[in-house]
């Protein structure tokens, strides 16, 4: 027996989120868990629950989610790669499969996540774009917005823009990087975070949106970050354009970890 880590990505479109949901009028609902241990189970995995870095709501995508089970597979990492995603469907795939020390837990051994969230500017929908990018009309300015994701450097307490994974835990995070670039004729946002409440990543595009196209005051960020909000924004950036690129461990030491990218 030993346990594995394995990088995924999946296109969410057709995903109800990370999370096993309850059964709903006796139908399993789709969810990335649901889907990758019933593709381990074929695998010969008998435990009831794998580990994952973090939850990813309905309709976002991954290029970098972290995963974890233990498995008693008599075979290479390549081979057990191989494996997964024969049995995976075509939306989702093994990108890295390694094995780990007993005790790694992707969440709690994670140092830092860093997501992405991809927009373009355009009066008409675009049908082979929308399914990864929020179309924003009127159009948004790169210099409003970097100047909105400078504000977001450092620790603050993020209450107006998320909820903690548990009751009456911590809105207190530290945002490594955050900032946009053009990219082609998209504007992607980049943000680096040691951890991130529900809903977070959405709600700061919103916001930066909303501020840029004068739909919010110019000091909405930095009053939010700076004095406990009475109430959370409201308004979420949709969930299609929002991507979890990576998963981010310690440098490689004698207990086994690395640094994951």
């Amino acid at each position: 027996m030993a346990r594995y880590q394995v990088t995924l990505a999946y296109d969410g479109t057709e995903f109800h989120g990370f999370q096993r949901q309850s059964h709903t009028a006796g139908a399993k609902v789709r969810t990335v868990q649901v889907v990758v241990e019933a593709a381990l189970r074929r695998l010969g995995w008998q435990d009831a629950s794998i580990l994952g870095a973090g939850r990813t709501d309905a309709g976002v995508h991954a290029r970098g989610q972290v995963i974890a089970f233990d498995l008693a597979w008599r075979h290479s990492v390549e081979d057990l790669q191989a494996a997964l995603n024969a049995n995976l469907p075509p939306d989702m795939a093994a990108r890295e499969v390694r094995a780990v020390r007993p005790d790694f837990h992707p969440r709690y051994d994670a140092i830092s996540r860093r997501y992405r969230y991809r927009i373009y500017c355009q009066h008409v929908r675009d049908p082979m774009r929308d399914r990864y990018a929020w179309r924003v009309w009127p159009a948004i300015s790169l210099p409003g917005l970097q100047a909105g994701a400078s504000q977001l450097l450092g620790t603050h307490d993020f209450s107006a823009f998320g909820t903690p994974p548990r009751a009456g835990g911590s809105t207190i995070r530290l945002v490594y990087e955050a900032g946009w670039q053009i990219d082609g004729s998209e504007l992607v946002f980049e943000i680096e975070a040691n951890a991130f409440l529900y809903h977070m990543v959405r709600r700061l595009v919103f916001a930066q949106v909303a501020v840029d196209q004068e739909k919010l005051e110019a000091d909405c960020l930095l009053r939010n970050l700076h004095s406990k909000p009475e109430t959370m924004i409201q308004g979420l950036a949709p969930p299609q354009g929002l991507c979890l690129v990576e998963v981010i461990y310690p440098p490689e030491d004698e207990a086994g970890g690395k640094k994951w990218r």
